[in-house]
């Protein structure tokens, strides 16, 4: 008990330091940790398929050329058949990642084996000026 009441600068500057190096992990969170430039890079070397879990009318506001739109209610019924080969890299696309980072573990508990969720989302792809196609 003495360690502790004479030593508490030390206790704080440890759980301190610990907070900080916990925060990165917290922040990619909810956002997807496949950033737009690897996502093309994975389109065009993998023939990555691009799934957009957007509802139909974001969907039609803009989405990643050549991407197919499931609803995020669907996926589970939908994906199995709009995607048959579950060895190929799935990227799930939404708004701004949340969405897609939910159904990474959807798609993971179908048996597709290499899905990421694109980090940031459609705002990141804009960012990034990437070509967006509209419906």
């Amino acid at each position: 008990m003495n360690f502790i009441l004479d030593n508490w600068y030390l206790i704080v500057l440890a759980l301190g330091s610990g907070a900080l190096l916990a925060m990165p992990a917290m922040k990619s969170v909810g956002g997807g940790t496949l950033a737009p430039t690897n996502a093309v890079q994975l389109i065009n070397r993998e023939k990555a398929v691009v799934v957009d879990v957007s509802e139909p009318d974001e969907y039609a506001a803009g989405h990643v050329t050549g991407s197919k739109n499931i609803p995020l209610a669907q996926l589970e019924e939908r994906l199995p058949t709009t995607v048959k080969n579950k060895a190929l890299p799935l990227i799930l696309v939404c708004a701004q990642g949340k969405r897609a980072q939910g159904a990474v573990a959807a798609a993971t508990k179908l048996g597709y084996t290499n899905v990421q969720a694109l980090a940031g989302g459609m705002k990141a792809w804009r960012a990034a000026d990437l070509p967006v196609e509209k419906a």
